[in-house]
């Protein structure tokens, strides 16, 4: 996957909602745990909604990490987000520090390397 472009001005909106009627159609190869995924919407910079699927969960230093893909651009690069929780509540963050984005990357571009072999 290529690298995010980092901003810290990113300008997405990462409040999201769920449309658990729509089977992914991202056009990746990936495990599907429920009958339906969980769509998420994500605005960027320029305004525009993405629907977005969660495709990989990761952890680092103790912390989630979650992969969204554009359901309907899957040529489209990847987009990192931190899972936080709160009141039994998890939502999607962007990852502003640039030292935490550069860790949270190489973790997974070798959890991706490890998967391809």
């Amino acid at each position: 996957m290529s690298e995010h472009n980092h901003n810290h001005d990113c300008g997405h909106d990462h409040a999201h909602e769920h449309d658990h009627e729509h089977e992914c159609s991202c056009g990746h190869d990936h495990d599907h745990d429920d009958e339906h995924e969980a769509i998420f919407l994500v605005t960027d910079e320029e305004g525009k909604e993405h629907e977005m699927v969660m495709v990989f969960q990761f952890e680092s230093e103790d912390q989630a990490y979650a992969v969204l893909l554009d359901r309907n651009d899957p040529e489209a690069d990847g987009i990192i987000f931190r899972i936080e929780e709160e009141n039994d509540e998890a939502f999607l963050v962007s990852i502003e520090d640039d030292a935490e984005w550069q860790r949270v990357v190489a973790v997974y571009n070798e959890l991706a390397a490890q998967e391809a072999e």
